[in-house]
């Protein structure tokens, strides 16, 4: 045990002595295995705080809502038909009603038009690129709409179609300037005057496609008096949550069947609507994320393959110009696998080192995400594991040769060696 423990000890001290003897030509070796381990645990790294993100977000919208348009969200494989998208009827308050009387197990059923991009006045100032979202009750619980000031819009007036609407945060910034409160006030688009009730605290787009802080939501039925919603320039998104315990597969079942109904679509006919849900983005991201996966390995084993010749490089001159050293201590004793674990633990510290020096710079970009944009970075202690186990193997792999080769010197050519 204590020879082991001397063996280790020497080879850390004469993997030092190295760095400090040749910094130039240890640190070029030392790069390759930096840079593939930074690229391994790098990717390992962004995929699992991206899987965390979705998966937080998923949790927060549900994925147990169904989103039903004109529009799939995915292809099945084939041609994304969009012509044939096109034509198809909106969604109406009329289906709406008849999924919240036929679908026992739905519990909250509600509409959605995008108005898409508008420009909101106030006095003189301007919000353009505006997203409106007219709604029915109900769509602030599928959503889970927070608000920041004020309050959301009541039955009442979604149901009388009223003129109060609730800003997104940015929008309220734009119009409001300054510590004036906006409850109350007036802002105008349609050519109309609404009137704020609320607004929206920041959150950010999510998978469902909403830009709540910049947009404005007001009630579906004023919409509906200002255009012509069942225009095809119009793709009023209808959204359905389960009930709590009940399955999102029957569910999708039975108002599948009822639209059918409504809709009178005939037997054997295709729908003539589309039934998304978020695991549908969430399976096609992981595909992408598997296809980035094997690009980030292939990438990062690239630069390994290149740090481990050049620490197989500095092995071998190592092995050259101790050669005399190893003749001594073969002549006074030291056995083969001493030797040769001599010179595989200084190759495999050197690789440590090379990728300490990765994961650690992994480390500081994910603070730099974190705090400077915002983006929630996953630092996982497997991943870390990983980077230190392919760093022992590279040295493993990159060290046997030299290390073998030195352990089998005949210590009187070695000892005569210049």
């Amino acid at each position: 045990m204590n020879n082991i423990s001397q063996i280790i000890g020497t080879s850390i001290v004469q993997a030092f002595q190295e760095l400090r003897a040749n910094k130039l030509r240890t640190f070029l070796s030392l790069l390759g295995i930096t840079i593939g381990i930074f690229c391994i645990i790098a990717v390992l790294t962004v995929l699992d705080s991206l899987k965390n993100n979705i998966q937080k977000e998923m949790s927060t919208l549900g994925n147990d809502v169904l989103y039903i348009g004109r529009w799939p969200w995915m292809d099945d494989g084939g041609e994304y038909k969009w012509w044939e998208y096109w034509r198809r009827p909106g969604m109406t308050p009329a289906e709406v009603k008849a999924i919240e009387s036929q679908v026992s197990d739905a519990g909250i059923t509600t509409l959605c038009l995008n108005t898409r991009r508008m420009t909101l006045k106030h006095n003189d100032n301007e919000a353009s690129g505006v997203a409106g979202y007219a709604v029915l009750n109900g769509f602030d619980k599928i959503q889970n709409i927070e608000i920041a000031q004020g309050r959301y819009l009541n039955t009442t007036e979604l149901d009388g179609g009223s003129n109060s609407v609730v800003l997104g945060n940015e929008v309220y910034r734009s119009l409001f300037v300054g510590s004036i409160s906006p409850l109350g006030k007036s802002v105008s688009f349609f050519g109309r005057k609404f009137i704020v009730v609320g607004i929206m605290k920041k959150v950010g787009d999510n998978m469902a496609g909403f830009d709540f802080d910049n947009s404005a939501i007001f009630p579906y039925y004023m919409a509906a008096s200002l255009v012509d919603t069942r225009s095809l320039n119009y793709d009023p998104l209808l959204a359905v949550k389960a009930a709590p315990g009940k399955n999102i597969d029957e569910v999708k079942y039975e108002v599948e069947g009822v639209l059918r109904r409504v809709r009178k679509v005939r037997p054997g006919q295709a729908n003539n609507f589309a039934i998304n849900q978020l695991s549908q983005v969430s399976q096609r991201l992981n595909m992408v994320f598997g296809t980035i996966d094997i690009v980030g390995w292939f990438i990062g084993g690239l630069s390994l393959l290149v740090g481990a010749f050049g620490i197989a490089n500095i092995m071998f001159v190592t092995v050259k110009e101790r050669t005399k050293i190893i003749g001594l201590k073969k002549a006074i004793g030291a056995r083969k696998a001493s030797i040769l674990w001599e010179f595989l633990l200084e190759a495999v510290v050197l690789c440590l080192i090379g990728g300490a020096v990765g994961i650690l710079i992994v480390v500081l970009v994910s603070f730099i995400l974190t705090y400077a944009f915002e983006f929630d970075v996953v630092l996982s202690l497997t991943n870390f594991f990983i980077g230190i186990f392919v760093s022992i193997l590279v040295g493993v792999l990159s060290g046997f040769i030299p290390a073998r080769s030195a352990s089998k010197l005949d210590p009187v050519v070695a000892i005569r060696t210049n």
